[in-house]
């Protein structure tokens, strides 16, 4: 039973994204993922299959699988982000990088690579892709330029480069805390890994697009509006850092989890201070706080839960002893793609960390990369996937399902065959 309830849940959270993404009470809108996520994990509550003491334990426990405290170092990193957003920040470092390549759309094209790369790596990949779509449309629409090679090679860096750091995604959050990874660790083994995907990657993207990229912009001029001075300070100095201590956290006994909620707090404290001594009013604290994915602590929990009736099933047992007599890296990357799009890339990582021993370190890596690279595979592997589509949408992009597959086949395959030739 708690198989089944588990696979009706996936199938109607992947209904869900095409049917009805939203759902409407009253004059309150809502993401239906979540809801069906909770409404999974209470059905097997009730029909007992899984025990509510054990969730409770678990929910509370100091362990490293505690979900509670993945999703605090989640949304904690998330207020960092986009208190700098909010601010202004990446919206006026793209407009000053934009200002340089006049009508040159290979120096555009580089220069935006490695621009989103460099954010991705520090802060979210999520938020990165949320910014800098609206930008991107706009600024190609005045330069009178196709915005599909940019809005690919946006989407394609920022879900490749996030695999650098523990903190660049929350799958990798997820998977890495919960097998007991620390900073600095899951950087050595990540490093070289992330570099191979991001050059495969980026020269696959430009192979395909470079007919597009030789036609000449038409630059119009644009105001560049500088962010308030003493809150990028305050946004700046908190994001770095809490990855400063982020790595050293290892060598300190300290959690990551409170290292960065410690962060957040501290941001917001000293906004307000600046504010109440500058007569500012405190709305991009309220706007920071109501764009935080809080949802995404209902659907982590109650993915886990699902996760929790299911791991010691006959059917899971038999799928974790066929990925690890199978060329396990292999394996594990292949069936970590496959199932990143169909359940979700945060559904894919609390089920795999059941899946994965301690001591497959090779399998554990190849797993957190499917997580990533699944995102760029269809629009189904990750929730910014979805939302991302959605948003190209409102700005009159013409870009299918289709043509995200076709081209995201292409670039996964290249990827994944880089890896396994240089790295695995």
């Amino acid at each position: 039973m708690s198989l089944v309830i588990a696979l009706l849940t996936i199938f109607l959270l992947i209904l869900s994204i095409f049917l009805f993404p939203m759902i409407k009470i009253k004059n309150l809108k809502v993401n239906s993922y979540w809801i069906i996520a909770l409404i999974g994990a209470i059905l097997l509550i009730i029909f007992k299959q899984v025990d509510p003491s054990v969730i409770i334990d678990t929910l509370f426990s100091y362990s490293n699988v505690n979900p509670l405290k993945i999703v605090t170092l989640f949304i904690s990193m998330s207020i960092l982000s986009i208190f700098l957003d909010e601010i202004g920040f990446f919206n006026y470092i793209a407009n000053l990088s934009c200002k340089k390549f006049g009508d040159n759309q290979y120096k555009l094209f580089i220069s935006l690579y490695l621009l989103i790369s460099f954010l991705t790596v520090f802060t979210s990949n999520d938020i990165i892709i949320l910014t800098f779509t609206p930008f991107i449309c706009y600024y190609c629409k005045n330069n009178q330029i196709n915005p599909i090679p940019y809005l690919m090679l946006e989407f394609v860096a920022a879900n490749t480069l996030s695999m650098l750091l523990i903190i660049g995604n929350t799958t990798n959050i997820y998977i890495a805390t919960n097998l007991g990874i620390d900073f600095f660790t899951y950087l050595q083994n990540m490093f070289f890994p992330t570099i191979i995907v991001g050059i495969t990657s980026f020269t696959t993207i430009f192979i395909l697009f470079r007919k597009s990229l030789k036609v000449k912009m038409t630059p119009k001029e644009s105001p560049i509006i500088k962010p308030n001075k003493g809150y990028l300070i305050i946004g700046l100095i908190h994001l770095f850092t809490t990855t400063i201590l982020l790595a050293l956290s290892s060598y300190f006994n300290l959690e990551m989890w409170v290292i960065t909620l410690i962060a957040a707090i501290s941001l917001l404290f000293w906004y307000f201070i600046y504010s109440i001594i500058t007569k500012q009013n405190f709305k991009i604290a309220k706007y920071t706080l109501k764009r935080c994915p809080w949802n995404l602590i209902c659907f982590m929990i109650s993915m886990f839960i699902i996760v929790l009736a299911v791991k010691d099933s006959p059917t899971i047992i038999n799928l974790k002893h066929f990925l690890l007599n199978n060329n396990p890296e292999l394996s594990y990357a292949i069936s970590g793609l496959i199932a990143c799009n169909l359940m979700n890339n945060i559904p894919m990582s609390v089920l795999y960390t059941q899946l994965l021993p301690l001591d497959a370190t090779n399998a554990i890596y190849t797993t957190i990369i499917a997580s990533n690279l699944g995102a760029i595979l269809t629009p189904l592997g990750s929730l910014a996937g979805i939302m991302w589509l959605n948003l190209l949408k409102s700005y009159d992009i013409k870009f299918s399902y289709k043509n995200f597959v076709s081209y995201g086949f292409i670039i996964v395959s290249i990827c994944l065959l880089a890896l396994f030739i240089f790295v695995y």
